[in-house]
């Protein structure tokens, strides 16, 4: 390795070496144009900063300032570097500012990922308490079907998903909140509006209002109806119970939903009914298996561990 080589090497470790106090000084210095004034302000005796500032030189390969015996004063260099180095140090400050509001949860934001089902039903609520208590905290909401759900949580797109449980969910840990049924909903005039529960058994031959073929709701239901030998007249296919419900307030047909999508579905004046002898189904937070959360995701997952989840869904009946 040739000399010069070995001396720009030796230069760019010393730039690296570089740290927050010397950069202080040299702006100190440089702002107060006194050896005397620099001290004081920063509460370091003359000498102690005399040498501050030689072993900086010495890191950088160069002269910033040049002394006289009254005054500091500028070198070419120096002139050219003291922005730099004020940038540098406000960069500095507000990095480490930033990062202690995100502990202190002053600043910061939140990506959840729901399931609509959820989503539309307790989760404002919850997310209203949460707000109510760390109101700097920016929250996002992806209300995306249970399978996008799992995706977002697993592609590090949102840190926490809250859905039913899953067989396979591989790389995440599932916290369960609450058991959840089934209800069958339909319009108030259908012949079996009067009813105050229904079985699987009372679908059969029925005009059907379905999820979409491979949502988990489809799956469990026809596995249910399969076990049971109940064949219903499958009419149409939604991608969001938002839209299921809506076309069985058209009068296309019934269906069989989550328990907490109670409310939103008598909201459009549809007939709830129980789903008697339907297996119900965990709903719960995930998150990924490996790697911590942030301080704004811990801090929810403790509030929704903690909620009396059987209160609420009283309310939501």
């Amino acid at each position: 390795m040739s000399g010069a080589s070995t001396q720009h090497n030796g230069a760019q470790a010393g730039i690296k070496s570089v740290s927050y106090r010397q950069l202080q000084v040299f702006v100190q210095l440089a702002q107060s144009g006194s050896f005397a004034d620099a001290a004081d302000r920063l509460h370091l005796s003359q000498p102690a900063l005399s040498i501050a500032i030689k072993k900086f030189e010495q890191l950088i390969g160069g002269k910033l300032l040049s002394r006289t015996t009254r005054a500091v004063q500028l070198t070419a260099e120096g002139r050219s570097f003291l922005p730099v180095a004020q940038r540098l140090l406000r960069d500095w400050d507000e990095a480490f500012t930033d990062l202690h509001n995100l502990f202190a949860m002053q600043r910061g934001k939140l990506t959840v990922a729901a399931m609509p089902s959820f989503a539309n039903s307790l989760l404002p609520g919850v997310l209203s308490a949460y707000h109510k208590q760390y109101d700097s905290i920016n929250i996002a909401v992806l209300d995306v079907v249970m399978e996008q759900a799992v995706e977002a949580v697993l592609d590090e797109r949102a840190e926490l998903g809250i859905i039913f449980e899953a067989r396979q969910m591989e790389g995440l840990d599932f916290l369960p909140l609450f058991d959840d049924s089934f209800l069958v909903i339909m319009s108030p005039e259908h012949k079996l509006a009067g009813r105050a529960a229904l079985t699987w058994g009372d679908l059969q031959q029925l005009s059907y209002v379905a999820m979409n073929r491979g949502s988990s709701i489809r799956n469990w239901c026809d596995q249910a109806l399969l076990a049971e030998g109940i064949k219903i007249t499958l009419v149409a296919e939604a991608g969001q119970l938002s839209t299921v419900g809506q076309l069985v307030a058209a009068g296309m047909g019934v269906s069989v939903v989550p328990a907490i999508c109670r409310q939103e579905m008598q909201g459009r004046g549809l007939r709830c009914l129980p789903l008697e002898l339907a297996q119900g189904k965990r709903v719960g937070v995930i998150k990924r298996s490996r790697g911590s959360l942030s301080v704004p995701a811990a801090r929810l997952l403790e509030q929704l561990q903690q909620m009396d989840w059987q209160q609420l869904m009283a309310k939501n009946r």
